[in-house]
């Protein structure tokens, strides 16, 4: 099984000084998913959660959402030449009955850690029909976050990213309540991937969907990301850094609340303002 992280020989100059030493580094290595026996994509991750990884990407393709569609997910052994198994390749088993969508079984997909799916035919093949509209929960009063709240989350993820204290090299994804409660935060070299992992997680669990709570990410919001909160029922999408059009576009669309450029008491909100305390915030500034 691979590691978290791995060391690595580095050259290290300082103040015109020259020394050598061991450094830590995230480890990144390719996953290959398998549906029901047949390749389906191959994506740059660090190991560790690829259960949950392959759980959550099959859930934003419209595979998944209920825990019972899955039979199982097994590492694939024989993967090498030699029959051995590099842990690398998972395949995941449907479901006696589940029906699978036409989007899943008309590519081959790439996924690297930086830019997400690679290779979508159009934007139609990437815009799966959501099982879930984006909602606050049946019978319940809509989700209202005041500023301070949202304000105060990434240095909670931030705290909770262990092992980016020891690489510096990992994006993030954590999944909070709308009353702030940390529910989950898993790390990977791709922020795609951190997020597969959350929703994996929830499904496995049989949380979905996920409304009534906030996806926080690490870095940008890209088209992709605002899908997989639309996929997964979340209300709220929010980043440290700029989304991109796309995003904004399809948070417009689906009632998406999308926040970028969360940083301290300020931030960007791009579509879903009627879930933010406007007035709160016009108060306190």
């Amino acid at each position: 099984m691979g590691r978290v992280t791995e060391r690595r020989k580095v050259i290290r100059i300082r103040d015109g000084a020259v020394s050598t030493r061991p450094d830590t580094l995230v480890a990144e290595e390719p996953l290959e998913i398998r549906l029901n026996g047949k390749p389906l994509a191959i994506t740059m991750r660090t190991p560790g959660d690829d259960f949950a990884l392959a759980a959550g990407f099959l859930v934003s393709e419209g595979v998944f959402g209920r825990a019972d569609e899955v039979q199982n997910i097994v590492y694939c052994a024989g993967a090498t030449a030699d029959g051995s198994n590099t842990y690398n390749v998972v395949d995941v088993r449907t479901a006696p009955g589940v029906v699978l969508p036409d989007i899943t079984l008309e590519r081959n997909v790439y996924t690297t850690s930086s830019c997400g799916l690679c290779g979508k035919a159009s934007l139609d093949a990437v815009r799966t029909t959501a099982r879930w509209a984006i909602d606050d929960g049946a019978d319940a009063p809509p989700v209202r976050l005041e500023p301070a709240l949202l304000a105060g989350l990434p240095d909670r993820l931030r705290e909770a990213q262990r092992v980016f204290d020891r690489t510096g090299g990992l994006h993030a994804a954590a999944l909070f309540t709308e009353d702030g409660e940390m529910l989950d935060v898993r790390e990977d070299v791709g922020r795609h991937n951190a997020v597969d992992k959350l929703v994996g997680r929830a499904l496995q669990r049989g949380d979905l969907p996920l409304s009534r709570t906030i996806l926080l990410v690490s870095g940008r919001a890209s088209f992709e990301l605002a899908q997989k909160a639309v996929m997964a029922g979340i209300p709220v999408l929010a980043a440290v850094s700029a989304p991109s059009s796309l995003a904004v576009d399809l948070a417009v669309e689906t009632g998406l609340t999308l926040v970028g450029f969360l940083r301290g008491p300020s931030m960007n909100v791009y579509a879903g303002e009627h879930r933010i305390a406007l007035r709160a915030a016009a108060a306190q500034g």
